[in-house]
């Protein structure tokens, strides 16, 4: 199914400079939303890093209003804010003078460490600049470790005095700071230039009401921003993904602006790309293939999904409205000049109610029609398909430099759980009435409903990778011949799967920009994503549509430690956790192992020429099997540092692969 993604293509790109020569005073107001929920997962050091990148845009800085959502509700995260309050006001003007990139200082002065610097005024201040940013940073650092603000830091700033009320990160009321009000004529940096408008929300949490998780989250800026500045154009970002290119908010507002089309389009995406991928990327999470030709033919289908990152909504219709081409075509930029003029006490007092837990109890609406959707684990999927089917077209923009970079999973366990919580939302999604041949029925082509599903069964296909990868071996193993023989017309559909669709995958692969290895590691981790994390969510969503279970969030830490770091620069797969998903990979690894030696075992006993045996094929898919599981031989059995497979994964997996084949032998 993943050929209408192939069909047609759509590559684009935009003319920026036409932009500013048509539309530079009417260029329109942008509304940046930060996501971050966990100060331990979460570093504030990296996400102030994100905060200051997109308030660094090359934008006119009175234009942009930069909202974090903190949904830990840690002042460890404020402190962390403020500090980069102050950083800005040097950071801001450095970047724009030097065209500095990328402008997340972290990223920038990791990547400049060799940079040779012929101007010396330029190499003084970048010097003085890194000082004062590892001085910022040494100064969260220590905060965070510690666990607690001090008194002598408390005094820095009246919105800590918010955190004396504060019963727990669950129990709290909300906490919204206006940290830098652009109408305040002092908001300036060093040389007089105007600030963004800087925004601290916590919404406010409450045992007793559920938090819908990062929709929630969003949800609540979208309504406190609606009074705050109320822009017609909202960025949504994840706290680990910052801007790496400071005209990306230009090349959507291209899009937007067109006098043909720009009226049309809800939203634009943005690729997910990561920083800290291996040359090989051990754990598959580079996305090419994805990014570089299903989603582009996704657009060319009728638009690609919204990835819940890196996406420029029009507010209209991230709130609901349906998209009407007289309306919106008589007023093609769709901007509004509603803007509320109060002072920043006021506006904060008077839009914490926005945040709070039973807004929502009076307007129902939001979560079902109005903003992200709720209950599911991929509301971003199901908001976008909301979005398409409300009549509003998408954009797919993949320039040549990355519009924003990530964090990928570290470790083969983070890479699993981050895949059965998108598989979960995706198979949830396919059997509710947002299923996109039911909802998208006569509002979206069909090129585009069927463009969905190889996503949305994703979760179901694990029942055809397990009898793939057990059923054959055991087998084998007992003597019972599945497939035909190579002498045989019979074997061509098998050949074809095995030599002509493999060696098309590759080719694709590297012409995306990946290695012979890459690929061969992207095929390991399909294998271990079908018999795991498509398992655990198949067997969650049938039980969750039993009532037995809910939806979970489950946030993938952003930070390693550094042995780990180690052992993934240097491509070695990471285990070093018990995991009923290990237990599962490595009882398949250690299945297949002993019937590939019992299945060569009867052919040397039997004297049967490869040509005309009937376990030849078996015989060769278990090989590959056992190939591709060298990895998890090594975790189990030859591996001595703390990034092998735990004792009672060996153990258990030991015990049932042993006693699947007794059974399947006797």
């Amino acid at each position: 199914m993943t050929l209408v993604d192939r069909w047609n293509p759509i590559y684009r790109c935009t003319f920026k400079d036409r932009l500013s020569i048509r539309y530079e005073e009417a260029l329109p107001d942008i509304d940046i939303f930060v996501c971050t929920a966990d100060p331990m997962i979460e570093p504030p050091a990296m996400v102030i890093n994100t905060v200051l990148s997109v308030m660094a845009y090359d934008y006119p800085p009175q234009k942009l209003n930069v909202y974090l959502s903190d949904d830990g509700g840690s002042d460890l995260t404020f402190y962390a804010m403020v500090e980069a309050l102050s950083f800005s006001k040097i950071w801001l003007p450095f970047c724009k003078k030097f065209k500095v990139e990328p402008r997340s200082p972290e990223a920038y002065f990791r990547t400049t460490v060799l940079e040779p610097l012929d101007d010396s005024v330029k190499a003084k201040e970048r010097s003085s600049m890194k000082k004062s940013y590892e001085g910022m940073k040494k100064r969260i650092e220590t905060t965070t470790k510690l666990g607690r603000i001090s008194e002598e830091i408390r005094k820095q700033h009246k919105g800590f005095r918010e955190w004396n009320s504060v019963a727990s990160r669950r129990d709290h009321q909300t906490i919204l700071q206006i940290l830098i009000d652009a109408k305040d004529p002092k908001a300036v940096d060093i040389e007089g230039q105007p600030l963004p408008t800087l925004v601290y929300l916590a919404r406010e949490k409450r045992p007793q009401y559920h938090h819908n998780f990062k929709a929630g989250s969003v949800n609540a800026l979208i309504r406190v921003s609606s009074r705050i500045s109320n822009c017609p154009i909202i960025l949504i970002l994840d706290c680990d993904m910052y801007s790496n290119n400071s005209e990306s908010v230009r090349d959507a507002v291209c899009f937007f602006m067109d006098e043909e089309k720009g009226h049309e389009f809800g939203f634009v995406q943005f690729p997910q790309s990561f920083e800290n991928l291996t040359k090989n990327d051990v754990y598959g999470s580079s996305f090419n293939v994805l990014s570089r030709v299903e989603i582009q033919g996704f657009d060319g289908n009728g638009g690609p999904c919204f990835l819940g990152t890196g996406c420029f909504h029009r507010r209209n219709a991230l709130c609901g409205q349906k998209y009407s081409d007289q309306e919106c075509k008589a007023n093609w930029k769709g901007w509004s000049d509603i803007k509320i003029e109060e002072c920043a006490s006021v506006l904060e007092d008077t839009s914490k109610v926005l945040a709070s837990c039973t807004y929502e109890e009076k307007y129902a609406q939001w979560g079902n029609e109005v903003g992200l959707k709720y209950g599911c684990p991929t509301e971003d999927v199901i908001t976008g398909l909301a979005i398409q089917c409300r009549g509003w077209r998408s954009i797919y923009f993949n320039p040549e430099r990355k519009g924003f970079l990530g964090l990928a999973p570290t470790t083969l366990l983070q890479a699993l759980v981050q895949h059965r919580r998108w598989s979960e939302g995706h198979f949830q999604m396919l059997v509710s009435r947002y299923c996109p041949l039911v909802y998208g029925y006569k509002k979206i082509p069909l090129k585009l409903q069927l463009s969905y599903c190889p996503y949305l069964l994703c979760a179901p296909n694990c029942l055809a990778t397990l009898y793939y990868v057990a059923v054959p071996s055991l087998c084998l193993l007992r003597g019972i011949p599945l497939f035909p023989k190579i002498s045989s017309a019979w074997v061509l559909p098998f050949a074809f799967v095995i030599i002509v669709h493999r060696a098309y995958s590759l080719g694709e692969f590297v012409c995306c920009g990946g290695t012979l290895q890459g690929w061969w590691n992207e095929q390991r981790m399909w294998l271990f994503k079908r018999i795991s994390s498509y398992v655990f969510a198949f067997i969650d969503n049938i039980l969750k549509l039993m009532g037995f279970t809910d939806s979970a969030f489950a946030i993938t830490a952003k930070v390693a430690e550094t042995d780990v770091s180690q052992r993934h620069e240097q491509e070695l797969m990471e285990f070093g956790a018990s995991s009923p998903m290990f237990t599962i990979i490595a009882t398949l690894a250690l299945l297949n192992a002993f019937c590939f030696v019992g299945g060569m075992k009867r052919v040397v006993m039997d004297m049967q020429i490869w040509f005309s045996n009937p376990f030849t094929l078996q015989i060769l898919l278990c090989a590959l099997l056992v190939i591709i599981n060298l990895p998890v031989y090594q975790g189990l059995f030859l591996r001595k540092d703390k990034g092998r497979m735990p004792t009672s994964v060996t153990k258990w997996s030991l015990m049932f692969a042993a006693l699947a084949c007794a059974l399947a032998c006797y």
